[in-house]
């Protein structure tokens, strides 16, 4: 009896300690158990939040992180029985409210179906789980999810496929060539945000290796987002001027990098996270899909194994 007194006192002081440092915010709570691997300070969050709240998009995105966790600690029966309890209470929501109505939904929605794709790849299903991203890529294609899902598929396909070419009908800096007409060249595919810290970060990073490796081509990607600094809202020209202010000001070691603007180019190689990093061979042939940021060392090694 003494220990499991303990053990419930235990619990008791972690939960508090997680509401206190997340502020009473229930998914900022459950991410802090679910990066932990506390499934169950997590489950209990959840549970003494839907008692008091019901179901909200909230506590829906918060059992989509605990999904992740689960995935990340390679407990994959555990992460895919979030991810059905996810889906279902998102159905619930959607006879409702549209996915993009709610800005919890979406993300709850997107890292359901990336988790429960990642489960089938895992178990060595990757052509089943290609084959669900592509049915829910069609079902989400005209929402914010679709991106992600996209992101998704070129993760478990794009390597070793040609590259999907670019829109350059608008740009800024110098005109972008073709992808096309780079062939005989190593190509770096840089896509990037105006708001991205990451992205900024890795600005003296692409810098120092085209330093090094003198006939690298790097193209920088970008989008609008619909808003500037502080988040005001901002027409297309404002937004585009906003951005060529912020690529003058923090790329100049890149400021010869063409930069493509078009929502179609980040929507092709499924850009939800930025930055996202294609590498190409002198054929064209992505070698290298990563969403997020790299070192210098990581991206010099592959670099220079394509350059020589």
């Amino acid at each position: 009896m003494f220990a499991v007194v303990t053990r419930a006192a235990a619990v008791a002081v972690m939960l508090g300690q997680l509401a206190l440092a997340a502020g009473g915010n229930i998914v900022m709570a459950v991410r802090m158990a679910a990066e932990a691997h506390n499934f169950t300070l997590g489950e209990q969050e959840i549970q003494s939040y839907r008692a008091a709240r019901g179901v909200t998009p909230e506590m829906i995105e918060a059992l989509a992180w605990l999904a992740r966790g689960a995935l990340d600690a390679q407990q994959l029966d555990r992460a895919d029985g979030y991810v059905a309890e996810t889906r279902k209470l998102i159905v619930e929501q959607l006879a409702k409210r549209g996915v993009d109505q709610d800005p919890h939904l979406p993300l709850a929605l997107g890292a359901a179906i990336e988790v429960h794709a990642q489960v089938l790849a895992a178990r060595g299903e990757s052509m089943e789980a290609v084959a669900f991203l592509r049915k829910e890529l069609a079902a989400y294609r005209t929402t914010s999810v679709a991106a992600r899902i996209q992101k998704n598929i070129n993760l478990l396909t794009l390597e070793g496929k040609p590259a999907p070419a670019l829109d350059e009908s608008h740009w800024l800096g110098t005109k972008p060539p073709p992808l096309a007409s780079l062939k005989g060249h190593v190509v770096l595919l840089f896509f990037w945000a105006h708001w991205c810290g990451d992205c900024k970060a890795e600005v003296p990073i692409l810098a120092h290796l085209q330093e090094n490796y003198r006939g690298l081509a790097i193209i920088g990607p970008t989008q609008h987002y619909g808003y500037v600094a502080g988040g005001a809202d901002a027409d297309p020209a404002q937004e585009l001027s906003y951005i060529d202010q912020v690529r003058k000001q923090y790329y100049a070691p890149l400021a010869a990098m063409p930069v493509p603007v078009s929502e179609e180019n980040f929507s092709r190689y499924g850009c939800s996270t930025t930055p996202t990093l294609v590498l190409l061979d002198r054929t064209g042939v992505v070698r290298l899909y990563h969403p997020g940021a790299m070192t210098y060392q990581a991206l010099a090694e592959q670099v220079g194994r394509l350059m020589h």
